[in-house]
């Protein structure tokens, strides 16, 4: 087991939403020597601010998070920018950490990374069974080049590499902007305006009948930092909390947890994404001991409360 607390870090995308989770987990490790490169200071899509990145970390370990991620709006009207950004980050990190010598790069992937009709529950060794979803497909792509790239450099180099593959993250500290938003901080921003505007219908995209697994930030955060501690395997890990469910009856969930009692239509004219996603989880628990388990009412919950309380503060 790697002993973290004794280690210099550099955890990119640390002050991002699952990176500000990793970092209270860290942190509560006894690390002392986080370095967060912030993207104002370092534009890690260009190799000379990486390698500044390291020049001043002094890095032992990488744990990479930083991503140019959104919804499927987002996704359709960015394809090139999500693709370049993301593929470019992760090959001059793993690079640069090759060069550098550090004794481990934990690599973070996505679950959109995975075949359009891969099996339900989605296992890693399906990942290369067929093309992703269309609407994020560039997105999906450039992560998994990632797996790529750490299981040739373990190969060639001895790069103590892992890769990781978490599921669609919701919790405090969401990104609510409607024009990049994922569903769940997008469907609480549609429930609560719409109560308090005392409307009697909301509009979501889609037809409702896709499904999808959600695992609370916090638990993603806690599993990352297991995975560093103790993992060390060429083989992807799904990182996730092994249910699923509807859009349709997310939507549901969500009106009633927000005091929303009006009508939902379904824009069956808006792509619904992938079909079904479920990852099996076994082989995260297995490697190290990761079980999600924070209950998803629970953590919704927590995220509309929180969401309550930012527009609060915002209003005053």
């Amino acid at each position: 087991m790697l002993d973290l607390s004794k280690k210099r870090i550099m955890l990119t995308g640390g002050a991002g939403f699952l990176g500000s989770s990793l970092a209270g987990k860290l942190k509560a490790r006894g690390c002392e020597h986080v370095f967060i490169p912030r993207e104002k200071d370092y534009n890690l899509v260009e190799e000379d601010a990486v390698k500044r990145a390291f020049a001043d970390s002094k890095a032992d370990i990488v744990i990479h998070l930083a991503a140019k991620v959104g919804g499927i709006g987002a996704n359709r009207a960015n394809p090139a920018k999500f693709f370049y950004d993301n593929l470019m980050m992760g090959a001059q990190l793993m690079e640069q950490a090759r060069l550098n010598r550090v004794e481990k790069f934990v690599a973070i992937g996505t679950i959109c990374a995975y075949p359009k009709f891969a099996p339900v529950p989605f296992k890693e060794e399906d990942l290369w069974n067929g093309y992703p979803e269309e609407t994020n497909a560039p997105y999906g792509i450039a992560k998994k080049m990632l797996l790529v790239q750490a299981q040739a450099y373990r190969q060639q180099y001895g790069l103590n590499s892992i890769f990781l593959l978490p599921v669609n993250l919701y919790g405090p500290g969401d990104n609510f902007d409607p024009d990049t938003s994922h569903v769940i901080p997008a469907l609480i921003r549609k429930c609560v305006e719409a109560v308090k505007a005392g409307a009697k219908d909301i509009t979501v995209w889609g037809t409702g009948k896709a499904t999808r697994e959600f695992l609370y930030v916090e638990d993603c955060a806690e599993a990352i930092a297991l995975a560093a501690e103790k993992y060390d395997s060429p083989e992807p890990v799904n990182i996730g909390a092994g249910f699923e469910i509807s859009i349709k009856d997310l939507a549901g969930l969500i009106a009633g947890l927000t005091g929303f009692t009006g009508k939902i239509n379904w824009d069956g004219s808006k792509p619904d994404g992938q079909p079904r996603r479920m990852l099996d989880t076994s082989r995260a628990e297995k490697e190290f001991g990761f079980a999600a388990s924070v209950g998803f009412e629970e953590g919704l919950k927590r995220t509309i409360e929180w969401y309550s309380r930012s527009l609060s503060k915002t209003a005053v």
